[in-house]
């Protein structure tokens, strides 16, 4: 149940954090990890027994000084003790489910409260608001029919902060008419899903999507694309970056020149091959510990991403402290016998919409050997499960997902005891055979 009050309550609070000095952020930071901390060692087994483990006292944890005295906790930390690791005051079954999009080949369940998913809302919308969303701003976002109902009711009645949602299954064809009928003010989506868009909009001298300016995440857009899309579209790209586990953990204002960390929330740490912090303009690992989340904490989860910290201060007015750009989040496109060019991201997303198999897949790789050709390896949980019937039934539902027409593109099931990891050491989910930017 959405609580209305209690968002614009967040709204309020995040607007101001976003201009407080160092002195105070660094306060409330310190303040909320002590809190956070203790609330794991009391609600949650898995710290509990991280801590005890180390020798560690919630007492031990006064600021962020301290955070390395604390464990790093990985995505195969969670896999395996994710009983473990929900607070003790919540029922898994009340919580609200979330999947990462499986990039590293085997997905991640996250399980907020309504408290927290209401804060993620707030958080999201204060990054849009300074960047210039206005309350009856036409928002539209491309993403998976998955997020198409979490607009709160009372706001698409109202149409206040109200968002239209369109499929990033559906063809081109069908997502520039729906949004030359909308004429959207504000354009989310993946970051390849509007390049590609951009590139039919030019193609066919489109000329009424023109929104104020457009959002994009999810991958990593290099600076040819982000300007190519401006340029198509006529407004300026700000990226954000987030995880599903945290939700939004940076994001671009209007200087556009690096990304302000949302660090009222969130305590990001930029570590190097000895789990030291690396200085300023030096790469480093992030490991994020959230300040918000309590029915499934993250103290020190190392992302798996490579970020630039930064001391440069931004001339936008936000005070929030600054990173450079993310490494190692970058897709390449996929190309299709039809034309259409897919971003890798839509196979992951639809495997987590296989709605029959998707709690019975460990773990799942996807590699396009030709243009027309693709294997679908898959790691069962379970070794009773039918392979005949899962593959006919996971084959059936990406057809129809991806519209994918019997004669032009095979789908070859493959069932593995386990999925070899590639040359950089990571499980890939999507090989892609073509790399070349749209025409």
């Amino acid at each position: 149940m959405r609580n209305y009050f209690r968002l614009l309550f967040y709204l309020h609070e995040m607007m101001n954090h976003a201009h407080w000095d160092h002195n105070k952020l660094l306060e409330h930071q310190n303040r909320n990890l002590r809190k956070t901390v203790k609330y794991a060692f009391d609600y949650v087994p898995f710290y509990h027994q991280k801590l005890k483990e180390r020798g560690v006292k919630p007492s031990d944890i006064r600021t962020l000084k301290d955070l390395c005295k604390l464990p790093i906790i990985r995505k195969d930390d969670i896999r395996k003790n994710l009983n473990g690791i929900i607070s003790q005051e919540f029922d898994m079954n009340n919580l609200h489910a979330h999947s990462t999009s499986g990039s590293t080949g085997h997905p991640l369940h996250v399980f907020i409260s309504n408290k927290e998913d209401d804060y993620r809302k707030a958080k999201h919308m204060t990054a849009n608001i300074i960047c210039g969303q206005k309350p009856r701003d036409r928002y539209v976002t491309i993403a998976s029919p998955s997020h198409f109902g979490e607009v709160p009711r009372l706001l698409r009645v109202i149409g206040f902060y109200d968002r239209a949602f369109v499929s990033v299954f559906d063809s081109v064809d069908t997502q520039i008419s729906t949004l030359e009928k909308i004429e959207p003010d504000v354009l989310a989506g993946y970051s390849s899903s509007l390049l590609l868009l951009a590139a039919e909009v030019e193609k066919r001298g489109v000329e009424t999507i023109r929104p104020k300016f457009v959002l994009g995440g999810a991958e990593l857009i290099d600076e040819y694309s982000r300007h190519y899309t401006e340029e198509v579209l006529g407004a300026p790209f700000y990226d954000q970056y987030a995880i599903v586990e945290l939700d939004r953990i940076a994001w671009q204002c209007t200087a556009r020149l690096q990304y302000h960390i949302d660090a009222d929330s969130i305590i990001t740490e930029f570590l190097d091959d000895h789990g030291e912090e690396v200085a300023a303009g030096e790469k480093g690992e992030i490991v994020c510990t959230s300040l918000f989340n309590r029915a499934m904490p993250f103290i020190r989860y190392h992302v798996g991403d490579i970020g630039i910290p930064s001391d440069d201060e931004c001339d936008c007015g936000v005070t929030l402290p600054l990173m450079k750009v993310i490494e190692g989040r970058k897709d390449s496109l996929l190309s299709l016998p039809d034309g259409r060019r897919l971003s890798p991201r839509i196979f992951t997303v639809a495997m987590n919409m296989f709605n029959s198999g998707s709690r019975e897949i460990d773990q799942f790789r996807v590699i396009q050997r030709k243009i027309d050709y693709f294997e679908i390896h898959i790691k069962k949980k379970s070794e009773a499960i039918d392979e005949r019937i899962m593959g006919k039934e996971l084959v059936g539902h990406l057809r129809k997902v991806l519209n994918l027409d019997t004669d032009d593109v095979t789908l070859e099931i493959e069932f593995e005891d386990s999925i070899p990891i590639d040359k950089t050491g990571k499980f890939s989910a999507v090989v892609s055979m073509v790399k070349e930017p749209p025409a």
